[in-house]
C-alpha cells in the first residue's frame, strides 16, 4: 500500500506528514517520572500477588524456600529491567522487545516476536489478569461457594470493553487511570503489610518453624514456581514499550525502574510474611484467594475492603497491561509488519486506536477458551525466550558496538545473569516436566513463515486489503503517523 511503501522508503527516525507536508500526526509525550512509575509499579501490583503466592507455596513445598523464590524473581526483575534501560536510551523508540529485536537481529526475528506478541502473549497477559480481576469483583456476590465460570468471564469481558475506551479516548485519561488505581493498590497492600506485622508482633510465626523442611528440589518444579513468581512481576519492561511518550526516556526511563522495581519487591515480601503470619502453609494451600481468606481472619467484618481493593488492584493493572500491549501491535504495523491500518492513529484523540481494538479483540477470544493458571504457565514460557533474545542483542551491542552513544550503561555481568535465568526458564521444564503444549507453542511461532514471506519479505499486498484499510480509514478517523525523533 502507499502508505507502507512511503515508511519503507524514509530513513530512520524520519517524519510522515499530512495535508501536503504541513501538519504531523504523532503522539503524544506525556509520560513523565510519576506516571512512568505508576506505569510500571501498577502493572506489576496486579493479580499475581493475590493469587499465586498459593501456587510458589505449591511447587516449593515450604514458607521459606517460597520466600526465597518471591526475593529473587524480584531481583531478576531488577537486573532484566536495568539492562533494558540501556537498550532503552541507545534505541529511543517505542516497542519493547519487538523494536530492540528489529534493530538489532532484523526484520525476520522481529516478525515472529510481533507476531507471537500480538496475537498470542499480550492478549493472554490481559486476558489473565482480567479473569482474575472478574473472580475477586464478583467473590462477594456467591459468599461461601465458587462463582459461575459465566459470571466471570462476563465481567472480564466488560473489563476489556472499559480498558478500551478509556485508553481509544485519551493519552492522559490512561495514565490518570493508571495513577489513582496504583495509589489505591499501594494502600490496600500495605493494610495487608501492617496487619501481618501486628500478627508478628502477638507472636503469630508457627508457619515460619522449620521453614525449610520438605523443600522441593526439582529443577522442573522450581522452574514452574518462578513461573508463578515472575508472573507477578511481570511489567517490569512495560515503560520500553512507550518510550516515544515519555518525557525525557534517557533520564525518566532509568529513573522510574529504579524507584519502581525495589518498591514492588519490598512489598511483595511483606505481604506473603503477612499471609504466612495469618495462615498455616496448609491453608494458604486450600484458599482459592489467598487475600480474601487473609481479610476474613484479620479484618473480620471489613474483610470486603479487601475483594474491592483486589479488584481495584487488577482493574489498575489490565489498563498497564493494554495501554502498553495495544503499542507493540501498533509499533509493528508502523514498521510493516502487520496491517497499515493497525499504525494509524485518531485524529483528535491522537491515541493508536486500531491497534487498541484489535489487542481488546484478542484478549476477548482468550478469556472465551483460557483459564487464569493455564494461561500464566503458557505466558511466562513464550515472555522468557523474547526476554533471553532481547538481552542477548544488549550484550552483542556491549561487544561489537560500545561506540555507540548511550545515556546509562548496566554492568556487563547484569545482563549475562538475566540471560542464563532466561535460558533455564526456557529450558527446566521442557527437560524436566515435557508437554506436547510447548510443542504447539513453537509450532505456532514458526508458523509465522508463511506470512513473513510472501507479505513482508516479498511485499505482496492484495488489492482488496487496500480497499478495506482505507474504509477502516474512515470508519474510524484515523490517519498514518510519524516517529518521533528523540
Amino acid at each position: 500500500s502507499t502508505a507502507r511503501e512511503r515508511k519503507m522508503t524514509d530513513p530512520l527516525h524520519s517524519s510522515t506528514d499530512l495535508s501536503e507536508g504541513k501538519e504531523k500526526l504523532r503522539l503524544k509525550q506525556e509520560v513523565g517520572l510519576i506516571s512512568g512509575v505508576s506505569l510500571i509499579a501498577g502493572t506489576m501490583i496486579g493479580s499475581g500477588i493475590f493469587m499465586s503466592p498459593e501456587w510458589v507455596l505449591h511447587h516449593m513445598g515450604n514458607p521459606a524456600s517460597s520466600l526465597l523464590i518471591w526475593a529473587a524473581c524480584g531481583l531478576l526483575a531488577m537486573f532484566g529491567a536495568l539492562s533494558y534501560a540501556e537498550l532503552g536510551t541507545i534505541i529511543k523508540e517505542s516497542g519493547g522487545e519487538y523494536i530492540y529485536i528489529l534493530r538489532i537481529f532484523g526484520s525476520f526475528p522481529a516478525f515472529l516476536f510481533a507476531y507471537t506478541s500480538v496475537i498470542l502473549v499480550r492478549p493472554a497477559s490481559l486476558a489473565a489478569v482480567c479473569l482474575s480481576f472478574a473472580e475477586y469483583a464478583i467473590a462477594p456476590f456467591y459468599p461461601g461457594c465458587p462463582s459461575p465460570q459465566v459470571a466471570i468471564k462476563c465481567v472480564a469481558a466488560a473489563c476489556i470493553l472499559v480498558l478500551t475506551i478509556i485508553n481509544c479516548l485519551n493519552v492522559r485519561l490512561a495514565t490518570s487511570v493508571m495513577n489513582i488505581f496504583t495509589a489505591a493498590k499501594l494502600l490496600a497492600l500495605l493494610v495487608i503489610v501492617v496487619g501481618g506485622l501486628v500478627l508478628l508482633a502477638k507472636g503469630q510465626t508457627q508457619s515460619f518453624q522449620n521453614g525449610f523442611q520438605g523443600t522441593t528440589a526439582g529443577i522442573g518444579t522450581v522452574g514452574v514456581a518462578f513461573y508463578q513468581g515472575l508472573w507477578s512481576y511481570d511489567g517490569w519492561n512495560n515503560l520500553n514499550y512507550v518510550t516515544e511518550e515519555l518525557k525525557k526516556p534517557e533520564v525518566t526511563l532509568p529513573r522510574a525502574l529504579m524507584i519502581a522495581i525495589p518498591l514492588v519487591t519490598c512489598l511483595y515480601l511483606l505481604v506473603n510474611v503477612s499471609y504466612l503470619a495469618a495462615m498455616t502453609p496448609s491453608e494458604l494451600l486450600s484458599s482459592g484467594a489467598v487475600a480474601v481468606t487473609w481479610g476474613d481472619k484479620v479484618l473480620g467484618s471489613w474483610a470486603w475492603l479487601i475483594s474491592l481493593s483486589v479488584a481495584l488492584s487488577t482493574f489498575g493493572s489490565s489498563n498497564g497491561t493494554f495501554f502498553s500491549g495495544g503499542r507493540v501491535c501498533y509499533i509493528a504495523a508502523r514498521e510493516g509488519h502487520m496491517p497499515d491500518i493497525l499504525s494509524m492513529a485518531h485524529v483528535r484523540c491522537l491515541t493508536p486506536s486500531p491497534a487498541l481494538l484489535f489487542t481488546s479483540a484478542m484478549s476477548l477470544i482468550m478469556i472465551i477458551s483460557g483459564s487464569f493458571t493455564s494461561i500464566v504457565n503458557f505466558f511466562s514460557f513464550m515472555a522468557w525466550f523474547f526476554y533471553g533474545m532481547t538481552i542477548s542483542g544488549l550484550l552483542y551491542l556491549k561487544i561489537k558496538k560500545p561506540e555507540l552513544p548511550r545515556s546509562y550503561k548496566v554492568p556487563v555481568i547484569i545482563p549475562i545473569i538475566v540471560l542464563m535465568a532466561a535460558a533455564y526458564l526456557v529450558l527446566a521444564p521442557i527437560i524436566d516436566q515435557p508437554q506436547i503444549e510447548i510443542v504447539y507453542l513453537v509450532l505456532f511461532i514458526f508458523s509465522g513463515i508463511i506470512l513473513y514471506f510472501p507479505l513482508v519479505r516479498f511485499k505482496y499486498h492484495p488489492h482488496f486489503l487496500q480497499r478495506v484499510t482505507l474504509h477502516l480509514q474512515l470508519l474510524l478517523e484515523v490517519a498514518p503517523t510519524t516517529r518521533d525523533a528523540n
